[in-house]
């Protein structure tokens, strides 16, 4: 077994552990929270298409786990979206921060970074690590289910990390992300893949890349391409159609 394989094996292995140890917003673990409440509690969210759209999640601790540098691999990410000193981004669905003080640092004092978020408890946790860390160019803005409220024609690329599978309202968010972004500006949505049914995460919380692409494709994005590196999401990168 070649040793890419056998990192691969031991990622999903301690996603595996997490998912089956912590009740996360999207883990194995958070059905039994979940059911807990009531049948309705995993019935949330409306229908689009064929997919049934999931809760939001507000577990911050979900979004500070442990393992999430190793799973996740925010820095290898950032380097495959090839984010630069200058650049202005839109981390929507921004949570604590996770990508967002990465993100800061990287576009540096000429650039910056419009941190959405629809819960304000995410947003003063996100002050906090910002402050913590001395970051000045990120600018926070409370979002709305239909409006991330971003400027017009302003962003160079909008990121949104395990954040598309929980928009209530996934078009009329799309669409105003588009006006919000440049010319040539890209959309880069993160998944948990769908199409693995190994992976440790609750079918709601994911979604497939044709999934994705009959969503974005139709409101005025062109697909680009998918990276596959990260052992359990998609990286898919969308282009703004003139």
């Amino acid at each position: 077994m070649g040793i890419l394989r056998v990192t691969r094996l031991r990622l999903f292995l301690l996603a595996l552990l997490v998912a089956l140890t912590q009740p996360g917003c999207n883990t194995l673990k958070s059905v039994e929270a979940q059911q807990g409440k009531g049948k309705e509690a995993l019935e949330l969210g409306k229908v689009t298409r064929k997919r049934q759209i999931a809760p939001i999640c507000s577990d911050a601790g979900w979004l500070t786990r442990p393992d999430r540098d190793t799973t996740e691999q925010p820095e290898r990410v950032l380097d495959a979206l090839d984010i630069r000193p200058g650049l202005t981004v839109a981390d929507v669905g921004a949570g604590v921060g996770y990508f967002t003080w990465r993100l800061a640092r990287r576009v540096g004092p000429a650039g910056k970074v419009i941190a959405v978020d629809v819960q304000q408890k995410m947003l003063d946790l996100m002050a906090e690590n910002l402050k913590q860390r001395n970051i000045t160019n990120v600018e926070m803005v409370l979002g709305g289910v239909r409006d991330p409220r971003l400027p017009d024609g302003a962003v160079d690329l909008a990121l949104l990390v395990d954040v598309y599978h929980e928009l209530s309202e996934p078009e009329a968010i799309m669409s105003h992300i588009r006006q919000a972004l440049k010319p040539y500006g890209r959309l880069v949505l993160v998944e948990y893949r769908k199409e693995d049914p190994s992976i440790p995460i609750l079918p709601l919380h994911k979604m497939s890349v044709e999934e994705v692409r009959s969503e974005i494709e139709p409101v005025g994005f062109q697909f680009q391409q998918a990276l596959e590196f990260l052992p359990t999401q998609h990286i898919l990168i969308f282009a703004k159609k003139a």
